[in-house]
C-alpha cells in the first residue's frame, strides 16, 4: 500500500485493505483468463494479447494514479521503494523468466493465481520457482558478481530522457493506446477475422474514452511540489502573501515563560548553524520535511504554535508559504528573522535615555531576557533534525 499523507488509514488497517485489493486482484487474473497458460502464452503466438492489454492498463493506471496522489500532496514518494537496477543481471533475468513464461504459460503472480483454483501445471510451475530460488539462494557466491554488475542505481525513465513525468506518462499512455489498436488488429489477422479499421462499437468506445481520460489526467495533474517549489520563487508573491507574525520581543518573553507549552519553533537553517547554537523547544527542519509523512505529522500537533525562523524573514516566508499552502495551520514566521533576534535581544543595547514608559519596560525586559536567554541557549539540547523512523518498505513485482 501507498504511503499515504495525511495518515488517511492506519498501518494495521493498512494489511488489512492490502489482504483485500490482493482477493479482488487475484480474482480479476482469472476472470480475464490469467489462470489459463494458452490464454498467457497467446501474446507470444499473436493470437492473444489480453496480457499486454491488461498489464499495459494496470502500468498506465497506477502511473497516472501516482500522479494523482501526488497532485493532491497525498503520498509520500520518498518512501515509495524504487527497486534498484543492476543491467546485466536484469538482462539474464529477464531472458531467463520470458523463456519461463513461455514454456511454462505463467508468471510468479498467475501461476498462483491459477494454482488456487487446482491447476496441477501451475503447481509445478511453482515448484520449479521454488527450486530456481533455492539454487540461487545457495549458489549466491557464483552468481554475485554477475547479479551486481553494471549498478545504475534507482533511476527514473523520465529523468534518463530529461523529460517531466507528466510528459512520460502522456507519452507512454498514448503508446499503450496505439499498442491497443495494433495488437487487435494482428490479433484479427492470426486468427483469421475481419479485419475493420474502425470498429466504433460499444467496447472499444468505453476503452477510447477510459484512454482520452487517462490522457487527459496525466498532464493535468503536474506534481504538487514542483508547482509550489515554483511559486516560492515569485518574491514579490512571498512578500504579500498573508502570513501570521511573532516579533522578537514575544518570542523571548514565550522562551523566558517556563509554562510555555504551546511554542513550537521550527528552525530552517543549515544543520552546522544550528548545531552551533539553537532556541529552546527548536527542531531542525529542511524544504523537503515539508513534504515527507512523519516529518509532515509535527506540524499538525493540536493547540500549537509553529513558529518558522531562519536567518532572514524572507526563508521563513517561503517555508511558510509552502506550508500553509499544503495545509498546515498554526503557522508563524519570526518578524525579521533570527538576525533580528540576535541584534534585538541577545545584542541589545539599553536605550540611553528612555522617554516614555515604554521605552522603560522595554528596557528592563530586554536587559533581562539578554542576559537570561543565552543562558537557556546554552543549557539547551538540541533536538536536532526531525526524526524519521518510517523507512522505505521493500517492494516491487
Amino acid at each position: 500500500m501507498g504511503p499515504l499523507v495525511p495518515d488517511i488509514i492506519s498501518t494495521n488497517l493498512n494489511y488489512i485493505v492490502a489482504l483485500i485489493i490482493g482477493i479482488f486482484f487475484g480474482m480479476i487474473l482469472e476472470q480475464a483468463g490469467f489462470s489459463t497458460s494458452k490464454k498467457l502464452v497467446g501474446l507470444f503466438y499473436g493470437y492473444d494479447f489480453t496480457v499486454l492489454r491488461v498489464f499495459f492498463t494496470a502500468g498506465v493506471t497506477a502511473m497516472v494514479g501516482v500522479l494523482g496522489l501526488l497532485h493532491f500532496g497525498l503520498l509520500d514518494i520518498n518512501l515509495i521503494y524504487i527497486n534498484p537496477t543492476y543491467i546485466w543481471s536484469a538482462i539474464v533475468g529477464g531472458l531467463i523468466m520470458g523463456l519461463g513464461f513461455v514454456l511454462g504459460g505463467f508468471c510468479p503472480g498467475t501461476s498462483v493465481c491459477a494454482a488456487a483454483i487446482g491447476k496441477i501445471d501451475a503447481m509445478i510451475f511453482i515448484g520449479g520457482a521454488f527450486i530456481g530460488v533455492l539454487i540461487f539462494a545457495e549458489g549466491y557466491p557464483l552468481f554475485e558478481s554477475l547479479y551486481k554488475a553494471s549498478y545504475i542505481g534507482n533511476p527514473r525513465i523520465s529523468e534518463t530522457l530529461g523529460i517531466s513525468p507528466n510528459l512520460f506518462a502522456f507519452l507512454l499512455t498514448f503508446i499503450a493506446l496505439v499498442a491497443f489498436y495494433v495488437v487487435t488488429l494482428i490479433e484479427k489477422k492470426v486468427n483469421k477475422e475481419e479485419i475493420r479499421f474502425l470498429n466504433l462499437n460499444r467496447t472499444n468506445a468505453i476503452i477510447a474514452g477510459g484512454g482520452i481520460l487517462l490522457l487527459i489526467f496525466s498532464v493535468t495533474f503536474v506534481e504538487k511540489k514542483s508547482t509550489l517549489l515554483r511559486m516560492i520563487e515569485d518574491e514579490n508573491l512571498v512578500r504579500n502573501y498573508p502570513l501570521k507574525e511573532m516579533t522578537v520581543d514575544e518570542l523571548a518573553f514565550r522562551l523566558l515563560d517556563k509554562n510555555e507549552e504551546r511554542l513550537q519553533i521550527i528552525d530552517f537553517r543549515n544543520e552546522k548553524s544550528y548545531s552551533e547554537w539553537s532556541l529552546p523547544r527548536s527542531t531542525l527542519f529542511t524544504r523537503e520535511n515539508l513534504f515527507e509523512k512523519e516529518p509532515a505529522q509535527f506540524l499538525r500537533y493540536r493547540h500549537t504554535d509553529n513558529l518558522f525562523v531562519a536567518e532572514d524573514e524572507l526563508t521563513e516566508r517561503k517555508m511558510a508559504v509552502l506550508a500553509s499552502e499544503m495545509g498546515f495551520k498554526n503557522i508563524k514566521i519570526l518578524k525579521g528573522g533570527l538576525q533580528k533576534f540576535r541584534k534585538d535581544i541577545l545584542g541589545f543595547e539599553p536605550i540611553a535615555e528612555p522617554k516614555s514608559l515604554d521605552e522603560q519596560w522595554l528596557n528592563r525586559f530586554r536587559t533581562r531576557a539578554k542576559a537570561e536567554i543565552p543562558e537557556l541557549i546554552r543549557k539547551n539540547k538540541p533536538a536536532g533534525p526531525v526524526k524519521k523512523k518510517q523507512k522505505r518498505s521493500l517492494g516491487g513485482c
